[in-house]
């Protein structure tokens, strides 16, 4: 089976131009291709985990990746999947998630010796000028088609700025920059990107009269993938200094059962022929699958012993309702304590619950329990007397635990 064939059995292409030329590239290590990751917030998080695993997966099979950040892109804003138009960030908020997300990607993917390049769009977009970018790119666009796409399309109702509307060009500008710099022949992205990819693909053969290329992978896990990394008390991190190695394991241990068959296919190096093996698995016998899952994932972010660390607690604290000193831990004085703290505080300190309306609701649908004891009282004092050897545990629904230090 070769790469190309891999990929769509894994259920990672959904739609593709070029698919023959594309398969010739991919199959004998000729791609040169990148994905772009607008730096939005100081650490990627799980809904930019596929795109990582892809990058990796293509570069072990000899293609090049560039990992394109865009610190230029950013200052307008993708309204792609938006009812709104995104907050600005200043120019110093946009560089300091640059070198976040340059560190964490050094990490996943292979940048020595050349295998892979990483670089910044803010390089050329930033000293275009207006006038130029309008003769010599703006004239291939047409106005007419660009409202025909689904990420301005869903925008007209509410408004649409001038701002974002330039997106597509720049993003397309993008793909043409690469081609000319650095050869690359190839662009992968979601099924919200996909307009834009086109745009780009139909700039080089207007501008330059040469085939180029364009891919997207997997339009379900993408669309999606903006969803899974969202939970009820904020997103999924890829920094262990966001989410705990422990939460992240926990995330993927949750999964739906029917999505894990599909994760595993996606977002881990396991052959297939042992992905198979897994899927016949049913009824209470599918968690076997979410272990995999989950420990296959977190080894590859925070590494093995991190893996084995929030395995390990894991099944120490669903197994036998113990506590274990991998668990996410809060700290919290006797001082703190005598002043007076209620449960929704505790909560909200613990970082289990983003407000107290959403504490509040879980507590009126019994989603919280200390030491294993159900709370119905949303004003529930936490006294010393909780403690035990220092500590009491905090079970959010069913499956998130969170130890408190009495300090």
């Amino acid at each position: 089976m070769g790469v190309y064939e891999e990929l769509v059995e894994r259920g990672l292409i959904a739609q593709v131009t070029d698919e023959k030329e594309i398969k010739e590239l991919v199959n004998n290590g000729k791609a040169v291709f990148y994905i772009g990751f607008d730096p939005t917030a100081d650490s990627l998080h799980v809904g930019h985990f596929m795109a990582l695993c892809l990058m990796k997966r293509l570069q072990m099979a000899g293609n090049k990746p560039i990992a394109l950040i865009g610190g230029g892109t950013a200052m307008i804003g993708d309204p792609s999947g938006r009812t709104d138009m995104r907050q600005m960030m200043t120019r110093e908020t946009i560089q300091h998630n640059v070198d976040c997300f340059k560190e964490q990607m050094s990490k996943f993917i292979d940048f020595s010796d050349g295998k892979a390049l990483l670089v910044n769009n803010a390089d050329w977009l930033m000293d275009l000028n207006y006038v130029d970018v309008l003769r010599e790119v703006g004239a291939h666009f047409s106005v007419n088609r660009m409202l025909t796409a689904e990420c301005y399309k869903q925008r007209m109702e509410k408004g649409l700025s001038f701002l974002e509307f330039n997106y597509m060009i720049m993003q397309s500008y993008d793909f043409y920059a690469l081609y000319q710099k650095y050869g690359c022949n190839m662009q992968f992205g979601g099924d919200d990107q996909w307009s834009n990819m086109l745009g780009g693909t139909e700039l080089i053969r207007r501008k330059l009269g040469k085939d180029a290329y364009a891919m997207t992978i997997n339009l379900l896990l993408n669309s999606e993938g903006k969803k899974m990394g969202k939970t009820q008390s904020g997103a999924v991190w890829l920094s262990a200094e966001k989410t705990s190695p422990y939460d992240f394991y926990q995330y993927w241990r949750n999964v739906d059962d029917s999505d894990v068959i599909k994760c595993l296919k996606m977002l881990t190096f396991l052959p297939l022929e042992e992905i198979a093996v897994l899927e016949k698995l049913e009824g209470a016998e599918i968690n076997k699958a979410k272990e995999v899952l989950a420990y296959e994932v977190t080894k590859l972010i925070h590494g093995e012993e991190e893996a084995t660390k929030a395995q390990t607690t894991a099944r120490a604290v669903f197994g036998a309702g113990a506590t274990d000193e991998n668990m996410p831990s809060t700290d919290i004085t006797s001082d703190e304590i005598n002043e007076g703290v209620q449960i929704l505080d505790l909560l909200l300190k613990c970082g289990l619950i983003s407000s107290k309306g959403e504490g509040r609701r879980l507590v009126q649908q019994n989603g919280i329990a200390v030491n294993d004891s159900k709370v119905s009282d949303m004003f529930m004092p936490i006294t010393a007397d909780l403690f035990t050897n220092n500590e009491l545990v905090i079970k959010k629904g069913k499956k998130v635990y969170h130890k408190v230090n009495l300090v």
